[in-house]
Order: structure tokens, then C-alpha cells, then sequence
């Protein structure tokens, strides 16, 4: 399975409530597809953000990352030394309430309160600075194995459906269509002779977006009973940086692109998504809620945040 709040929405698998009169500190992983969460994302609460104990037992040693401390520092950066090491990151001021961590193609973002100062942002660093630097390198893995040839949009082709890879079959004719043979897992594909690769694309994707909404719509009333609550719309959704958002009106975001991946994913992602009309948050009572309805979203939650980048082919 940036997952990002308004009103009580849910930021994508993100954090949510935040304690007035403190400084938190809200961590956001949003990769590509999402954050973790899945930025995403996956997204985690953290507890209040205390300042680093003097002395030894606050000299970490992170990984070696670049840029070296002879590299110049790129236009909008900062810079903080550990030790041998440093790191880079960009700094936003925002009318939040807390400090918020962001890791993207562009390294460490951090978004701060206008009134917090320069001081006390990097000691928040310096505070979570072993889980910047862990989930800066898991996004670099994950953007390497990420590195894979697009999709060739041919007869013959392979195209990941519901978690098995189905079989592109191209039929020269007239009158155009497009048909699931599930026997022999072949999508066949009726297109003109002189048809180009992006009618094929596009009829692909819209087949594709039009079977998301018949699953959504099958899965989504299953986990609303379970749960004993009631949504008020859902639509498909085409973000870069989450599986799903659910807003306290109850409407619900899918992206489409979950057809990729098997229907216990999806179930998860769905009952992720309703789970928030019980908490609006991502407390204990939260995937408490959760596990009610999906016992094992442990499992999907770590295999969408793990394996979802390699699975997903690229357009």
C-alpha cells in the first residue's frame, strides 16, 4: 500500500491532530506514488520535539550521504554538520502550528511555524535526525529500483491487473474495443491499423480507471458495514503523493492506479480510508480501528510501503 488539511482531512496517510500550545513535530514520507504511507505518505505521529541532551549520548553517527562538506550549497539550501557528515534541506515558514519533515526527490524539506526560530528548527533536526537519514536512504533505493524502462505499448506487452501481469493483445479492425479475456488473462485491445501508440495508452488507461471504479464501488459498502459508518461519495484519483484521502464530510479519494496491485491492498487502502470517519487521526485507537475491520493490515501496509514502487509499471 504523501500517502497532506484542511478541515479535518486526512492528509494521505499522514498525521492529523495536532496539540495546540506545543511544538510537534509531524514527519510526511511521500514517494512518488505516496507516501508511505507511502509518503505517505507513511507518515507517522512523533511526540512533542524535546531539545538533544548534552554530552556524548547525542553524537550520532549517520550513514555517509552527500554531499561532501566541499560541495557548494545549492540556491534555497541550509546546511547542518554531523560530525564528518552534513546535511542539506530546505526551509519553509508556514502559518502551521508545527515543524514538519518531508523527504522527495529533492532531499529533506522542513516547514516551520513563522515564529519558531532558527535555532530550535535545528535542534528538531538534530532530534530526528536518525530517521532523516534512514529514510533518506531507503527513498534513494527506492528511486534506483524505480529506474525501469517505460511501458511499451505493443501487442504482447505486460501490464500489471490486480496483482498478476496480464497479456496486451492488439486486434486490427475497424470498430474499436477493448474486452478482458480473464480465462486467458489477455486484454485484448480493438483498435484501427493506422491507431498509434497513445489511442492504445489512452484506451488502456480508461479501461483501466473504469475498472477501478466497479472495484472501488464493490469494496468500499463491504468495509463501510464492517465498520457501521457511511461515506459520502467516493471518486478516483490521480495523485502523485497518496493512495487515498477521506475528509470528515466522509468523500473519499481512490487512486486508480491500486489496480495494480492484488485486492488485499486495495481492501487495505479502503478500510484505511473509512477507518477515518471513526478517528480522524492516526492515533492507537485509529489502527485499532483498522485491525477491527482488516486484521492483517499490518502486512499490506508494509508491502505497499516496500514493494509498491517496483510493481507499479511506469507510463
Amino acid at each position: 500500500m504523501k500517502l497532506l488539511h484542511q478541515k479535518p482531512v486526512k492528509p494521505r496517510l499522514g498525521p492529523h491532530n495536532r496539540p495546540h500550545g506545543k511544538l510537534v513535530q509531524q514527519q510526511a514520507l511521500q514517494l512518488d506514488l505516496f507516501a508511505d504511507d507511502l509518503t505517505t505518505s507513511s507518515a507517522t505521529n512523533t511526540p512533542p520535539v524535546q531539545a538533544p541532551p548534552a554530552g556524548p549520548q547525542s553524537k550520532v553517527q549517520p550513514p555517509a550521504l552527500p554531499p561532501s562538506e566541499s560541495t557548494a550549497l545549492a540556491p534555497g539550501k541550509r546546511r547542518l554538520h554531523f560530525g564528518e557528515h552534513v546535511l542539506d534541506y530546505t526551509l519553509l515558514r508556514s502559518k502551521r502550528r508545527s515543524i514538519g519533515f518531508l523527504i522527495s526527490d529533492d532531499g529533506l524539506r522542513v516547514t516551520a511555524p513563522k515564529w519558531v526560530t532558527l535555532g530550535d528548527i535545528e535542534i528538531a533536526i538534530r532530534e530526528k535526525k536518525r530517521w532523516i537519514f534512514t529514510k533518506l536512504s531507503e527513498y534513494r533505493d527506492r528511486s534506483t529500483r524505480r529506474m525501469q524502462p517505460q511501458m511499451a505499448w505493443r501487442d504482447g506487452e505486460m501490464l500489471p491487473y490486480l496483482g498478476r501481469n496480464i497479456t496486451l493483445r492488439i486486434h486490427a479492425t475497424q470498430r474499436a474495443g477493448i474486452h478482458f479475456d480473464e480465462a486467458n488473462e489477455e486484454l485484448i485491445v480493438c483498435l484501427p491499423a493506422d491507431a498509434g501508440e497513445q489511442q492504445l495508452k489512452d484506451r488502456v488507461l480508461g479501461w483501466l480507471q473504469l475498472e477501478a471504479k466497479r472495484v472501488f464501488a464493490e469494496r468500499l459498502p463491504i468495509y463501510a458495514e464492517k465498520l457501521g459508518v457511511t461515506y459520502q461519495s467516493f471518486a478516483l484519483s490521480s495523485a502523485t503523493t497518496q493512495w487515498g484521502s477521506c475528509t470528515s464530510e466522509g468523500k473519499i479519494r481512490l487512486n486508480w492506479r491500486l489496480m495494480h496491485f492484488a485486492l488485499p491492498l486495495i481492501d487495505y487502502v479502503i478500510a484505511h480510508e473509512l477507518s477515518h470517519l471513526r478517528e480522524m487521526n492516526h492515533s492507537p485507537r485509529f489502527w485499532a480501528t483498522v485491525q477491527s475491520i482488516f486484521p492483517e493490515f499490518e502486512t499490506a501496509r508494509k508491502t505497499l510501503r516496500d514493494s509498491a514502487q517496483e510493481t507499479l509499471p511506469v507510463f
